[in-house]
């Protein structure tokens, strides 16, 4: 019986010989799989805390946007433009940062730059004047481009670990620690602003930019010991069997099609907080509650639907789409509390599984040697739309919402017969590791 699992697991037998050189400790054949799959999970659980701290400060930052360039003079379609244009260069830019760091396997420096950039730019918004909206959305392009960086690289090292683990799960877990940071920024600037007295709002804001610089110099600094304490995860997966370039096969274009419509008509959201401040539903103060619960909920159902997606596969993706898909008539269709708090819930719940299966599949469907490549290409693609459907949902608010409302839903049904169609296709190569 143990001659036969390590013949189905060769990837594991590999990945052992190797794992002292991933964690910078001693492995040995008696310990074997324990190793491996242990040192994976420390990886993935380090990277997630790393996660935490960055997305507590961008989280954070995102959480007053909207209503920050609101009173910066901007309006609703510029803030639909820039948050989509924002998004666009962040996911656009990933598929040169992909692609170099496929070629180039320097996967550590590109990590460590980005997060340079992008913890770098949210602080510096405490330094914007009333009516400088245009640069507080450069600062925005700035963060993004940050992210562009280091994310194809990153989600490679985590795919890598993920290999050990199943790869819903190894990506649930590090997208639950990164919502629970994305949880705790906005309670942070909500209690700041509690404190605040009778400060100006628009000097308030400044003054929750400049705080989120302390989780930022943090991130910054466990990235470097990440780098330290893993010198190199791709340890952790054995190479393919067969060593070809990357190829853009059906079951792959159909997938980018899916996540494509889903990005055009997932509404950003800064119009959000936008469009509550401007209803008056929640004061400006309560707004990052807002946001820290949809995160909350975010952490949660990523948990959740990744260890779904290890035992159904990219069919998981086609039914969290149709179950958040209402959250655009709850939110801008109706005019009361209640209705805003379960759209958000709802938006949160299709946040949490697009952030953990999405990466999941991609790290499925492509080879090893040309994952940081897939990852880059389907984040452009998803950047591109969600540009795109962000600018639009913009103009549809700024003309008539209702439109808006049914762009949004109707572009994330039309996803779900492409997930199908993908999954079939590739069967039970999407489900992951199984058990």
């Amino acid at each position: 019986m143990q001659q036969t699992e390590e013949n189905e697991n060769p990837q594991i037998e590999q990945t052992v010989q190797g794992s002292g050189e991933a964690n910078g400790t001693s492995g040995n054949n008696g310990k074997g799989v324990k190793i491996a799959a242990g040192s994976a999970m420390a990886f993935i659980v380090l990277m997630g805390i790393v996660s935490m701290f960055s997305d507590m400060t961008h989280e954070g930052a995102s959480s007053i946007m909207g209503a920050f360039l609101s009173m910066a003079g901007a309006s609703a379609a510029a803030i639909g433009f820039v948050s989509g244009l924002g998004e666009f260069i962040g996911y656009g830019l990933r598929i040169v940062t992909g692609f170099v760091a496929d070629k180039t396997k320097r996967y550590w420096p590109l990590i460590i730059v980005g997060y340079v950039v992008d913890m770098g730019a949210i602080p510096l918004l405490a330094l914007i004047p009333k009516g400088g909206w245009m640069w507080a959305c450069a600062l925005m392009v700035v963060e993004r481009a940050g992210k562009a960086i280091k994310k194809p690289a990153k989600d490679t090292l985590t795919s890598f670990a993920a290999s050990q683990t199943g790869q819903g799960k190894g990506f649930a877990i590090q997208e639950f620690l990164d919502q629970i940071g994305a949880f705790i920024g906005p309670v942070i600037l909500y209690v700041t602003m509690k404190l605040s007295g009778s400060m100006d709002p628009f000097r308030l804001y400044g003054l929750c930019f400049l705080i989120l610089g302390i989780p930022a110099v943090i991130t910054i600094a466990l990235v470097v010991i990440s780098k330290f304490k893993f010198p190199n995860p791709e340890k952790f997966e054995a190479p393919s069997k067969t060593s070809e370039p990357f190829k853009m096969k059906k079951p792959f274009v159909l997938y980018l099609v899916a996540i494509s419509l889903f990005a055009m008509g997932y509404i950003d959201f800064n119009m959000i907080t936008m469009h509550t401040a401007k209803l008056g539903l929640i004061d400006e103060k309560s707004l990052p509650l807002l946001y820290a619960l949809a995160m909350g909920i975010d952490a949660f159902a990523a948990l959740f639907f990744g260890w779904l997606y290890d035992k159904k596969g990219v069919r998981t993706l086609a039914w969290s789409t149709l179950i958040a898909a209402p959250f655009a008539v709850l939110i801008f269709g109706a005019t009361s509390r209640t209705a805003l708090i379960i759209g958000v819930l709802l938006w949160g719940i299709g946040m949490g599984a697009q952030e953990s299966i999405m990466k999941s599949a991609v790290s499925s469907i492509v080879p090893k040697e040309g994952r940081s490549t897939g990852f880059g290409i389907f984040q452009t693609a998803f950047g591109l739309f969600w540009f795109f459907g962000s600018w639009l949902c913009g103009v549809l608010y700024d003309a008539n919402i209702t439109w808006m409302v049914v762009f949004s839903v109707a572009m994330q049904v039309l996803a779900v017969p492409f997930y199908l169609w993908s999954g079939a296709l590739t069967g039970k190569s999407l489900a992951g590791s199984k058990e």
